[in-house]
């Protein structure tokens, strides 16, 4: 058996007698700060634990291949008609998306950026436009020619005028022209401008009547309008709310549309009613023309991952445009790629990481505005961007997914028709940001740590303190005898 004796003998706790014990000021002083020094240390360690701890990586992109990533933006164009604007999507895999409508909404806006209507539907012309043979008969002169002296008089003297709107040096107004003018003569012929007077015909020369096709918005040639007598000026904006025709420019065809345009109006209830709003014809030949002489265009396209353009421009297979009187001018209000995340997931984010976020817009609410009016005419505007994407991962599942991006812009003189151009390239690394996970046993053994060294130390310095204090007395003592 083992005796008391030497069980107590491995005691690592002697025990002093109370009656040898003594109390002192010191001594009193350094347990209050060795207290307060060990809570100190305790909310610290405390506060550390419970903080996230994260680490960044540089790793290869793991996206999936051909995977898709979704493109936001909102451009305002002050001098770009909804009419011709075209968003248009390329990459180098060969990807080719022209005018892509199904997920891009278009609302006129005016030169301050002030919405002036409702959403621009351009509709859909399912095949392309049919004209006469070239090498048809010689044609008159039926279309009546009209500048912005007599344009208001004729518009509200006829119910319906149609004015094609043209450019001598277009290829188009060219060929439309023996259509038109012989079509003119035909309806002239039937509906006898002093007898019947329901319709007329006219053209407009766009290179001499300057000012009367910027304020009927014309920016593609030739452009076919159609005005109706009692609805034709908006008071609101102080422009004329009018139709375009995008049907088929052969004789028979614009005789025909003519010809449905007058047919429900009488000799009779013309003279006492001239409002024929409710006059249409099919959807895939006649829709509202533009209100207003920009347009702001908003939506998203999905891309591949790979490098590849956004490409805002003026488009049309059956128009032209004059280059020197182009203006891609634009203001970006948004643009992001990926998931568009929302205000209170970026807030959450931020608590956490502070420096997420900074980059995933770079764009937004940026300008580019240059004047025709001087040598920054028929400029294209190009923004260079390279994405990185941004993946932060907690120790339970994926928090957060983000690209972000440099932009370099610049504006460049060219001799093509001017374009918004975004190009894109998509970097093979990525960011990875990883949250470090915590032991509790470390956090256990940190706080014993300082309950233990603090304690040790403060009765280490009030031994010191003590002995010192002993001698310095035990001195005095010896000088006074």
């Amino acid at each position: 058996m083992v005796s008391s004796a030497k069980l107590k003998s491995v005691d690592f706790y002697r025990k002093i007698p109370r009656d040898l014990t003594e109390a002192s000021l010191s001594g009193a002083g350094l347990s209050i700060i060795a207290a307060l020094s060990m809570m100190f240390l305790f909310g610290m360690e405390l506060n550390d634990y419970l903080k996230l701890s994260t680490s960044t990586t540089i790793v290869v992109d793991n996206s999936a291949d051909g995977k898709f990533l979704r493109v936001d933006f909102n451009f305002s164009f002050p001098a770009l008609s909804c009419e011709f604007a075209s968003v248009d999507v390329s990459d180098v895999l060969g990807t080719n998306r022209l005018n892509i409508t199904k997920t891009v909404r278009k609302f006129p806006i005016d030169s301050k950026l002030r919405p002036t209507g409702p959403q621009f539907h351009p509709g859909s012309v399912l095949h392309a436009v049919k004209h006469d043979e070239e090498n048809e008969d010689e044609y008159g002169e039926g279309a009546v020619p009209i500048n912005g002296l007599s344009f208001d008089k004729i518009s509200h003297l006829f119910p319906i005028l149609v004015v094609n709107f043209y450019a001598p040096w277009c290829y188009w107004s060219n060929r439309l022209k023996p259509s038109w003018e012989k079509a003119a003569t035909i309806i002239r012929e039937k509906y006898d401008p002093e007898m019947d007077g329901r319709i007329l015909l006219a053209k407009v020369d766009c290179t001499e009547e300057v000012d009367l096709c910027r304020r009927n918005h014309i920016q593609g040639y030739p452009s076919i309008r159609i005005f109706r007598k009692g609805s034709d000026l908006k008071e609101d904006h102080g422009h004329h709310d009018h139709e375009s025709y995008y049907g088929d420019r052969d004789t028979e065809s614009l005789v025909k549309a003519m010809e449905e345009l007058v047919r429900p109006i009488s000799l009779e209830s013309e003279k006492v009613n001239a409002d024929n709003s409710s006059v249409s014809l099919k959807d895939a030949i006649k829709r509202p023309a533009p209100s207003a002489g920009g347009c702001r265009i908003e939506g998203f396209v999905r891309v591949k991952k790979v490098p590849g353009n956004l490409v805002i421009s003026a488009r049309s297979n059956s128009h032209s445009f004059d280059v020197s009187q182009m203006n891609m001018s634009h203001v970006i209000s948004h643009f992001s790629f990926g998931r568009v995340v929302t205000l209170r997931e970026m807030s959450d984010m931020k608590r956490i990481l502070p420096y997420i976020g900074l980059s995933n817009g770079r764009l937004s609410d940026k300008s580019f505005i240059s004047n025709p009016s001087d040598s920054d005419a028929n400029v294209t505007v190009e923004h260079y961007l390279q994405v990185v994407k941004t993946e932060v991962m907690t120790r339970s599942h994926k928090l957060l997914e983000e690209y972000e991006y440099t932009s370099h812009s610049s504006l460049i003189h060219s001799f093509d028709i001017p374009v918004a151009k975004f190009h894109y390239e998509f970097s093979p690394m990525q960011v990875l940001v990883t949250e470090n996970p915590k032991s509790f046993s470390h956090f256990i053994t940190n706080v014993c740590a300082i309950i233990g060294g603090v304690f040790t130390v403060a009765g280490i310095l009030d031994s010191i303190l003590h002995n010192t204090m002993r001698a310095i007395k035990k001195v005095e003592l010896g000088k006074n005898f």
